[in-house]
C-alpha cells in the first residue's frame, strides 16, 4: 500500500506534521502570480473606466458596448444623448459608453455613408 501514502506520511513522524515555511511558499507563490496576472489588470481597467464615464461631456466622440458611434448631445446622472445621425438621438446609459473617440471620428464616418 505504499504506493498511496508515502512512507514518511505513514509513520506519522514529528516532520511530516509541520510542513512549515517551505510548504507554504508554493501555494503562496500561485496565490501572488493570480492576482499579479488576473486580479490587478482588471481592477486598473475598472478603475479607467469609472474615470472615462465620469469624463463624459457634450461634444465627445463616444462607442457604446452595442457598437454604436455618436456624439454626445446631452449628459445626464444616469443617462446620456447621443446623436447617431441628423437630428437622430439615441438614449442609453452612462456605464454602456465603452470607449472615447478622436475628435473628427464621428464627421469622417458620417461623411462616407453620405457618399
Amino acid at each position: 500500500m505504499s504506493f498511496l501514502i508515502s512512507d514518511a506520511l505513514a509513520e506519522g513522524g514529528a516532520a511530516a506534521a509541520q510542513p512549515g515555511l517551505e510548504g507554504m511558499l508554493f501555494p503562496l507563490g500561485i496565490l501572488a502570480f493570480f492576482y499579479v496576472l488576473f486580479l490587478r489588470p482588471q481592477a486598473k481597467r475598472a478603475k479607467e473606466k469609472k474615470q472615462m464615464v465620469e469624463a463624459l461631456a457634450k461634444g465627445t466622440e463616444v462607442v457604446t458596448s452595442g457598437g454604436i458611434l455618436g456624439k454626445i448631445a446631452e449628459v445626464d446622472d444616469n443617462f446620456v444623448k447621443i446623436e447617431i445621425s441628423d437630428n437622430i438621438f439615441i438614449q442609453v446609459q452612462r456605464h454602456n459608453i465603452e470607449s472615447m473617440m478622436p475628435k473628427g471620428t464621428y464627421k469622417a464616418m458620417h461623411r462616407k455613408v453620405a457618399q
